[in-house]
């Protein structure tokens, strides 16, 4: 693999690794319930088909954001995804690009991880 190769994979899939250093280290600071939440919604979105670095890097960032402000205020994450949390996935990353496929399997994957981060809601 030349230099040049060097990654280009990650580049295309994530941006640039600085800002995706940013973003995990960002998402590891939330408390526990929006981090599970956070974690599936990466999870389900890794299987976008990626349309650039900079727009990709953005939309991560763009979900630490929300899940940041979420937390400060302290937004039920049911009131952030809704009751389809794959609905609200495509329709976030719409916002930064045009998705790819993605399987069922990772669809249920998705609503069941929201589903737990929910239960772990501190009452």
């Amino acid at each position: 693999m030349s230099n040049g190769e060097k990654g280009g994979f990650i580049s295309k899939v994530i941006g640039p690794k600085r800002r995706w250093r940013q973003y995990k280290t960002r998402a590891s600071q939330l408390p526990p319930n929006y981090r599970t939440a956070v974690e599936a919604i990466e999870r389900y979105m890794m299987y976008f088909v990626p349309t650039g670095g900079d727009s990709d890097a953005s939309r991560f960032e763009g979900l630490a954001d929300l899940f940041e402000q979420a937390a400060v205020d302290g937004t039920p994450i049911r009131e952030i995804v809704g009751e389809d949390p794959v609905e609200f996935v495509e329709a976030f990353v719409r916002n930064y690009s045009e998705g790819g496929y993605v399987p069922a399997r990772e669809r249920k994957r998705l609503t069941d991880a929201i589903a737990r981060a929910e239960e772990q809601t501190p009452r």
